[in-house]
């Protein structure tokens, strides 16, 4: 997509940028769009997560401690959240690692053993409400985050207008202006 603008700059092509603009445009708002999405409907985003959550117990009853990748990408999360699957240590009652090894994940415990008996009593909490924490204190970082992609979009939009309505001998004098030092303001 940059390629794009910055080929259809550098040759003048008023299809290229016009394209390029459209094109950031429309990615501007899908992004607006979906906030509204998240921010208006978040009884569906509550369904949606209820439903990954569903998926993410049932990839840990059934791969988790049997594929090696699984493991250790929720061995990782739950290492770094602080965390023990995705709702509680429950997640992994009846799984194949369980039932294999009368154990269950190390950060489920807070101590060394693992077992039904500790990992209840540890009560650590789920990785979905650690991800959620994560996010509520983050949030201003996130949002400002967000903020700055779409300034930088929108001006983005801005330059490419910009650079349309100016020819090219008028882009290599202002470059040069620049340059050189000198102010823009005489040319």
């Amino acid at each position: 997509m940059g390629f794009l603008g910055c080929c259809g700059a550098i040759r003048e092509s008023q299809c290229m940028l016009l394209l390029f603009f459209i094109i950031v445009l429309i990615v501007f708002i899908a992004e607006v769009a979906g906030a509204v999405v998240v921010l208006a409907f978040s009884s569906v985003a509550r369904d949606l997560i209820q439903k990954l959550g569903d998926e993410a117990v049932k990839n840990i009853k059934q791969d988790y401690g049997k594929n090696s990748e699984v493991t250790t990408l929720w061995n990782e999360t739950m290492t770094k959240l602080k965390c023990c699957g995705f709702y509680n240590y429950t997640d992994f009652t009846d799984s194949q690692f369980v039932n294999t090894t009368q154990r269950y994940p190390t950060p489920c415990c807070k101590n060394s053993t693992c077992t039904y008996n500790n990992a209840t009593v540890s009560d650590v909490s789920g990785c979905l409400n650690s991800l959620v924490t994560f996010i509520k204190d983050n949030s201003v970082v996130l949002g400002a985050v967000g903020l700055g992609i779409a300034v930088l979009e929108v001006s983005d939009t801005h330059v490419i207008t910009e650079i349309r309505r100016l020819s090219y001998g008028q882009l290599l004098l202002t470059a040069q202006a620049l340059k050189y030092g000198q102010p823009l303001f005489l040319l």
